[in-house]
């Protein structure tokens, strides 16, 4: 039964996502409430699997409306042509062409009353890319979130909605880093000094090798796809091994499973050490840690987070001593993908975990 949970608890979150209204938040987590309770009553009853299949949709349901709740922001609803925005940089990307930020506003002024945003996502000129954690002020042109090309495919609104960015745009004119006005917070601190990290890395990768090796290096270790040369993209992508530029389940089980071969392996020299201690679950405890340090080093996308998650129970199975790989193991992980993060099910990555 436990393998069809993750199925019912995502139709309950497909169900929200379909409806055409935004539901009462207290009545869709009453109803899931009152409902686990009536399935857990009924555990000696024939009728128990269909009342958890019920109880896991209205779950599912709820968890979405929760979720949605919570990140709850305002988004822009008309373009603002020149605006001036101050605020801290949370996120830098580097792209072949231009390159992109994520500013946490602060401040928001417009010739037209516009309300204030949350997050904005800009586009600036390549290079012009302040360090993550720096306080900028700047005029930009901000643009609505882009809704769906046609009638039913992919959404780009709803992921920069979950991702708390309530417009797009790009920078006019120069950026001014200036001394920020109140202290950035431990998020930011993370966030700069994860950026450093990535930024340390892919200079000394730089001063190892050259052209598309030294890109493709890049792109595996830290995320960063800007270096790839078109031709090489091309190929990648018309070849069918465009994935592998996108880290996810193949790049997590290679970090994790090497460090737990090395290490079960270092281990084992160690005289009487193989006999009288559990080395393969320090093994697995030194795997789970490479892979949640993989996760934050590639920036935790949602493709990464699926692969790791799914890598985490595994690990975590072998060691409390149960068995890694199972139907059971894949249900966990959905199970922990879909409550942490519900948007996921209507993401391409999440058909990835579903078909594997």
């Amino acid at each position: 039964m436990l393998p069809w949970v993750p199925v019912a608890f995502g139709s309950g979150i497909a169900l929200y996502f379909s409806a055409d209204h935004e539901p009462v938040l207290w009545v869709s987590a009453a109803t899931a409430v009152l409902l686990c309770v009536v399935a857990l009553l009924m555990r000696r009853h024939p009728l128990f699997p269909a009342g958890v299949m019920i109880a896991a949709a209205a779950s599912g349901f709820a968890v979405a409306t929760v979720k949605t709740a919570h990140v709850a922001h305002p988004v822009l609803a008309r373009p603002l042509y020149s605006v001036s925005l101050s605020g801290f940089v949370e996120a830098r990307d580097i792209r072949e062409r231009s390159d992109r930020i994520v500013l946490r506003v602060t401040a928001m002024e417009s010739q037209r009353n516009a309300i204030t945003l949350a997050r904005v996502r800009l586009a600036v000129r390549k290079g012009t890319a302040p360090d993550v954690g720096s306080f900028v002020q700047l005029k930009a042109r901000l643009l609505p979130p882009m809704a769906p090309v046609r009638p039913g495919s992919y959404d780009f609104s709803r992921d920069m909605f979950f991702q708390g960015i309530g417009a797009s745009g790009f920078v006019m004119g120069a950026i001014t880093t200036v001394t920020p006005p109140q202290a950035a917070g431990f998020g930011l601190h993370y966030a700069a000094a994860m950026q450093g990290l990535r930024d340390a890395i892919d200079a000394r990768i730089r001063a190892s090798l050259d052209g598309d090796e030294r890109a493709i290096a890049t792109a595996l270790l830290t995320g960063r796809r800007d270096a790839i040369t078109p031709d090489v993209n091309d190929a990648m992508f018309i070849s069918g091994l465009g994935h592998v530029l996108s880290i996810s389940g193949y790049h997590m089980a290679v970090v994790a499973g090497v460090v737990f071969f090395a290490v079960r392996a270092l281990l084992a020299l160690i005289p009487g050490l193989t006999v009288s201690r559990p080395i393969k679950k320090w093994a697995a405890a030194a795997a789970l840690v490479a892979a949640a340090f993989y996760l934050l080093l590639s920036g935790a996308e949602v493709a990464t987070q699926r692969s790791f998650f799914m890598t985490a129970v595994v690990l975590i199975a072998v060691m409390v001593d149960r068995r890694a790989v199972t139907f059971r193991t894949l249900a966990v992980a959905a199970m922990i993908v879909l409550i942490a993060a519900p948007e996921a099910l209507v993401h391409p990555s999440f058909q990835n975990l579903s078909a594997s």
